[in-house]
């Protein structure tokens, strides 16, 4: 299948419940996941997930979100004919007046071409450790590339 691309000047935005249920997406995110409006909203942001990318990331962004931080991810979408975009995501916690978390927000951009091949290239190692050893073992290889630095700064390495 092909690999999308988009427009550097623009910017894919949704929003989500705090299941990840999309309750906002923005006409470029329509137009490259090939879903429409209504068939996006009310679905998990997952709909757009592809296979090649490990769960061990989206279990750090998971767990990242839900402690209030902000996280940013290089990640590899699908759209509904099975092609494929690159996103450098920055993804925050939305909070109402009391400082609650509501819901996510993510604005995701065109990722660094070299960067990607790079990030990419580290998550197959993460898919191949996932796929004889579960999310454990692809968290504790992806915690060995680390070096006790966090994601964040992990990816701005490249």
């Amino acid at each position: 299948m092909a690999e999308l691309l988009f427009d550097a000047n623009k910017q894919i935005v949704s929003k989500t419940d705090l299941q990840g249920n999309i309750t906002y997406c923005n006409k470029l995110f329509i137009e490259l996941s090939g879903y429409s409006e209504r068939e996006l909203i009310g679905k998990p942001h997952s709909i757009v997930r592809h296979h090649d990318m490990p769960k061990i990331v989206f279990s750090l962004m998971w767990e990242t979100l839900k402690n209030g931080n902000e996280i940013n991810a290089y990640v590899k979408n699908r759209t509904k004919n099975g092609d494929h975009y690159w996103v450098f995501a920055n993804v925050t916690p939305s909070f109402d007046a009391r400082g609650n978390i509501v819901g996510y927000h993510s604005v995701r951009r065109v990722p660094n071409k070299e960067k990607k091949e790079k990030i990419e290239a580290i998550y197959k190692k993460l898919l191949s450790a996932e796929r004889f050893g579960g999310v454990e073992r692809s968290g504790n290889e992806l915690r060995e590339m680390m070096g006790g630095m966090s994601y964040e700064k992990f990816i701005q390495l490249f």
